[in-house]
């Protein structure tokens, strides 16, 4: 497990690259992991917009839901008094070869390697890789007008994303959240930006949350 200090730049670095591909900190849905981690990080700038994407997520939620989360352990050491390693340590990224070889050995090694891999991916049929999404999309507050937030939704038009059924699930005190589903091209849409998108209506999105996520 990689101990990682978020106080410091190369922690927040460390993050913002970790949450590039990822909604939350583990899996499809807030956990504790993500809580452990959002109690040691201070609070992101706009060069880090992934970190500052779930940063803001997971501030949305009141502490009570947060001590609901499910138990879950991150893949690093989220600790503000752990030491970071230095950023040209690269124990972690020397993807072709051990420090102890030289440069010539390496980039060697990184050839033939690149070399299979493109031979390999030469010959194997293409298949178009596709997910099934089921998300939440949290209104303001009971006043939100319901069929004007899903109206907002369904104007996304992303190459690779088709819209399916939807329907409204109660919360709590007469809110009601939409819970949408759709269809995704894994090549074409970032489900990131997806949510990112449905977040910019902030006149009637509070937050999205990944309710569901297959493979097709």
């Amino acid at each position: 497990m990689v101990a990682v200090d978020l106080k410091s730049p190369q922690g927040v670095q460390y993050l913002e690259n970790y949450l590039s591909q990822k909604s939350y900190i583990v899996g499809y849905e807030p956990s504790s992991a993500d809580v452990e981690t959002f109690s040691a990080i201070q609070a992101p700038q706009a060069k880090t917009p992934n970190v500052l994407r779930w940063y803001n997520h997971i501030k949305s939620f009141t502490d009570k839901e947060r001590k609901q989360f499910p138990n879950k352990k991150a893949e690093f050491s989220a600790s503000a008094a752990s030491a970071a390693k230095p950023a040209d340590d690269d124990d972690d990224v020397d993807l072709f070869g051990s420090d102890d070889e030289d440069d010539e050995e390496k980039e060697r090694i990184k050839q033939e390697r690149l070399k299979a891999y493109a031979e390999k991916k030469a010959t194997k049929k293409v298949i178009i890789a596709k997910s099934s999404i089921v998300l939440d999309v949290k209104p303001w507050d009971d006043e939100t007008d319901m069929k004007q937030l899903e109206t907002q939704v369904r104007s996304i038009n992303m190459d690779g994303l088709v819209w399916g059924a939807s329907k409204l699930v109660e919360i709590a005190f007469g809110i009601k959240k939409l819970q949408i589903m759709c269809i995704v091209e894994d090549d074409k849409v970032s489900v990131d930006a997806l949510t990112e998108t449905i977040q910019e209506f902030e006149d009637f999105v509070q937050s999205v949350d990944i309710a569901a996520f297959n493979k097709i």
